[in-house]
Protein backbone atom coordinates (compact mmCIF):
# COMPACT_ATOMS: atom_id res chain seq x y z
CA UNK A 1 0.00 0.00 0.00
CA UNK A 2 1.13 3.47 -0.85
CA UNK A 3 2.10 6.07 1.74
CA UNK A 4 -0.05 8.69 0.06
CA UNK A 5 -3.22 9.89 1.74
CA UNK A 6 -5.61 9.77 -1.18
CA UNK A 7 -8.55 11.17 0.76
CA UNK A 8 -6.53 14.23 1.79
CA UNK A 9 -5.32 14.73 -1.79
CA UNK A 10 -8.90 14.64 -3.10
CA UNK A 11 -10.19 17.02 -0.41
CA UNK A 12 -7.28 19.43 -1.01
CA UNK A 13 -7.90 19.37 -4.76
CA UNK A 14 -11.62 20.08 -4.28
CA UNK A 15 -10.88 22.92 -1.86
CA UNK A 16 -8.41 24.39 -4.36
CA UNK A 17 -11.39 24.69 -6.73
CA UNK A 18 -13.35 26.61 -4.10
CA UNK A 19 -15.51 23.80 -2.71
CA UNK A 20 -16.00 23.98 1.02
CA UNK A 21 -15.76 20.67 2.92
CA UNK A 22 -19.37 21.15 4.01
CA UNK A 23 -20.54 21.40 0.38
CA UNK A 24 -20.25 17.66 -0.29
CA UNK A 25 -20.12 14.33 1.49
CA UNK A 26 -17.30 12.46 -0.19
CA UNK A 27 -18.12 9.15 1.51
CA UNK A 28 -21.45 9.16 -0.38
CA UNK A 29 -19.68 9.56 -3.72
CA UNK A 30 -16.76 7.13 -3.47
CA UNK A 31 -15.42 4.28 -1.33
CA UNK A 32 -11.98 5.73 -0.64
CA UNK A 33 -10.48 2.46 0.64
CA UNK A 34 -11.56 0.62 -2.52
CA UNK A 35 -10.21 3.46 -4.66
CA UNK A 36 -6.85 3.34 -2.85
CA UNK A 37 -6.60 -0.42 -3.39
CA UNK A 38 -7.51 -0.07 -7.06
CA UNK A 39 -5.04 2.72 -7.73
CA UNK A 40 -2.25 1.01 -5.78
CA UNK A 41 -2.64 -2.25 -7.69
CA UNK A 42 -3.23 -0.84 -11.17
CA UNK A 43 -0.93 -0.06 -14.05
CA UNK A 44 0.31 3.46 -14.70
CA UNK A 45 -2.34 4.17 -17.33
CA UNK A 46 -5.36 3.70 -15.04
CA UNK A 47 -7.50 6.78 -14.56
CA UNK A 48 -10.56 6.81 -12.31
CA UNK A 49 -13.10 9.61 -12.71
CA UNK A 50 -16.06 10.53 -10.55
CA UNK A 51 -18.26 13.57 -10.10
CA UNK A 52 -18.50 15.77 -7.04
CA UNK A 53 -21.03 18.51 -7.62
CA UNK A 54 -20.03 20.52 -10.68
CA UNK A 55 -16.54 18.98 -10.75
CA UNK A 56 -14.94 15.83 -12.12
CA UNK A 57 -12.23 14.25 -9.96
CA UNK A 58 -9.52 12.35 -11.86
CA UNK A 59 -7.33 9.98 -9.87
CA UNK A 60 -4.24 8.22 -11.19
CA UNK A 61 -1.32 6.49 -9.49
CA UNK A 62 0.57 9.76 -9.40
CA UNK A 63 -1.95 12.58 -9.13
CA UNK A 64 -5.40 13.87 -8.27
CA UNK A 65 -6.91 16.53 -10.52
CA UNK A 66 -10.24 18.33 -10.32
CA UNK A 67 -11.78 19.93 -13.37
CA UNK A 68 -15.11 21.66 -13.95
CA UNK A 69 -17.65 19.46 -15.70
CA UNK A 70 -19.02 20.86 -18.92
Amino acid sequence: MSDRNLLLEIVDALEAQGLDRDAYQLHRVIDIEALEQLVDSASDDLEVRFAVGAFCVLVTRTEVRVIARS
